[in-house]
């Protein structure tokens, strides 16, 4: 199967976003995905903020993007627009850093109003960074994600991602096919 990073944009351990990715987790393990989580907000900070890409942990984590199949990139949205930290780290990589991987958005917010940061500020950040096998993301409003260790997703919600899941879980697919007829 293939390798999917889930890079966490969430300031907090106990956010929401963490709660989705948990579930996004399980479902692409269950799939036989090897998956690994990268929370921005354990990187160094200062190597992050002045781009250090020399620094030990920013090259791992710049090496896990390199290394993956797909990419999930999972923000709160703040203000109408993703969190810093995922723009931090994204800032780090090469420009075509996503081409030729499957890439799939996930925020969440606290409004309806949040929901457009997927397609008019996350979709043209990923695309600018090279993502040309990116797939409709998913927009969960907060108050359907309950927080905590027992997290849950209401089940509308859940069906949603799940439906995006589907998405990203085939165009990993069709990708490995595509590369498997080239070799």
């Amino acid at each position: 199967m293939s390798t999917v990073l889930l890079l966490s944009g969430s300031p907090s351990p106990d956010s929401r976003t963490g709660v989705l990715l948990a579930h996004t987790r399980e479902w692409l393990a269950e799939r036989g995905h090897e998956v690994q989580t990268l929370h921005v907000r354990d990187l160094p900070t200062s190597a992050l903020l002045t781009s250090n890409t020399e620094h030990p942990a920013i090259r791992a984590a710049v090496s896990q993007v390199h290394r993956a199949d797909g990419v999930i990139v999972a923000s709160p949205v703040y203000r109408a627009a993703y969190s810093g930290l995922v723009k931090a780290f994204l800032d780090l990589l090469a420009d075509n850093a996503l081409a030729r991987k499957v890439v799939l958005p996930l925020a969440t917010g606290g409004t309806q109003g949040h929901l457009v940061a997927i397609d008019y500020a996350l979709r043209p950040m990923l695309t600018a960074m090279g993502a040309d096998r990116l797939v409709p993301g998913c927009f969960v409003l907060d108050r359907l994600i309950q927080p905590g260790d027992d997290g849950a997703i209401a089940p509308d919600a859940r069906a949603a991602v799940d439906q995006a899941l589907v998405g990203f879980d085939e165009a990993l697919d069709s990708t490995r096919e595509r590369l498997a007829a080239v070799s």
